[in-house]
């Protein structure tokens, strides 16, 4: 079994980021003795030891969401971005689906567009103008629970975010500044940077036994050199957020963690052995979520259950923008 439901109350939802980014809380939980600390974030450094490897996820949200109306009867259209095809053809979510046939003519972001296609799993094909700057016209996409506007995009990316291609943010990691990095980096802390564009299918309800819709993840071999280095030494392995967690476990074996360029459907959930990851920071997730699956993997159901209930007291904030846990 594991800790999947639990009953949340709404105002603990953050509708906005910590400010600065460190200043967050911090839950620390000890696998070992159960024991259970509340830290902020910035108290981090004070839990790690020379030697750690510390791995940070530097995917970018790609500017995918594009809100606009159906040319004709001016209602309204929002497309999510998923995958560009080629040629000025997206594959996206939209809504209204079905108000939107093939054949369908959309102005989304000052954009003409047309429903070119429509696929198996009730994605669109929508095709622009050739040459059209399709994400120069789009916006960052929140999760649906958060409805206070952004005023800082950059605020729902990390700062360390380098390569653009994700539909949501790496979130355990929003909580880093470049202070933080520095006085880790200062302290003998080294960090590895790998990338998991996070898709959709991060938030489709948890199933143990599936796998998730696949996601392009990457791992360079000097990466992987320092990572395997890492392990055979015996020093720990911090992943940063479960998107670091479930890319080093696809590409974890029992004597190397390998380079990885590809994709990955690779569900965690109870019963998994983890062969890279010593020690995770991440944030506190939606109830029957993928993400808590694998934390339940990670420390074990009654230990997340009682942190939960905890956490929940103790008026932690929740979900992207909310608070923090390290398990260790």
């Amino acid at each position: 079994m594991a800790f999947l439901d639990f009953t949340l109350p709404r105002e603990l939802i953050a509708q906005t980021p910590a400010q600065p980014r460190d200043h967050s809380r911090l839950m620390v939980l000890h696998r070992d003795t159960g024991q259970i600390e509340h830290r902020h974030f910035y108290d981090l450094p004070g839990y790690l030891q020379e030697g750690d490897v510390l791995v940070l996820n530097d995917t970018r949200v790609l500017p995918a969401r594009l809100k606009g109306q159906k040319e004709g009867t001016g209602g309204r259209v929002e497309a999510l971005l998923l995958k560009d095809e080629g040629d000025g053809l997206w594959r996206a979510m939209v809504k209204p689906g079905k108000r939107l046939p093939v054949g369908a003519r959309i102005i989304l972001g000052g954009l003409e567009a047309e429903v070119a296609g429509r696929e198996p799993d009730g994605t669109r094909l929508l095709r622009f103008p050739p040459g059209a700057a399709v994400l120069e016209a789009g916006q960052v996409p929140l999760p649906p629970y958060i409805r206070t506007p952004l005023q800082d995009p950059e605020r729902y990316q990390t700062v360390f975010a380098q390569k653009p291609g994700g539909l949501a943010a790496p979130t355990a990691g929003l909580h880093f500044t470049p202070e933080l990095l520095t006085k880790l980096k200062a302290k003998g802390i080294e960090t590895v940077f790998v990338t998991l564009h996070i898709g959709p299918g991060s938030f489709r309800p948890a199933g143990e036994g599936e796998n998730l819709p696949e996601e392009y993840g990457e791992i360079s071999p000097q990466a992987a050199e320092a990572l395997t280095r890492a392990r055979k030494e015996g020093r720990r392995i911090i992943a940063v957020g479960t998107t670091s967690t479930r890319l080093l476990e696809q590409a974890a074996t029992a004597e190397a963690i390998g380079p990885y360029e590809g994709w990955t459907g690779l569900l965690i959930s109870p019963g998994h052995v983890f062969r890279a990851v010593s020690a995770l920071v991440t944030n506190f997730h939606l109830p029957r979520s993928t993400h808590l699956l694998l934390v339940n993997a990670f420390c074990g159901e009654d230990l997340i259950k009682s942190a939960y209930e905890e956490a929940i007291r103790l008026r932690y904030r929740f979900y992207s923008f909310g608070d923090c846990m390290f398990i260790l």
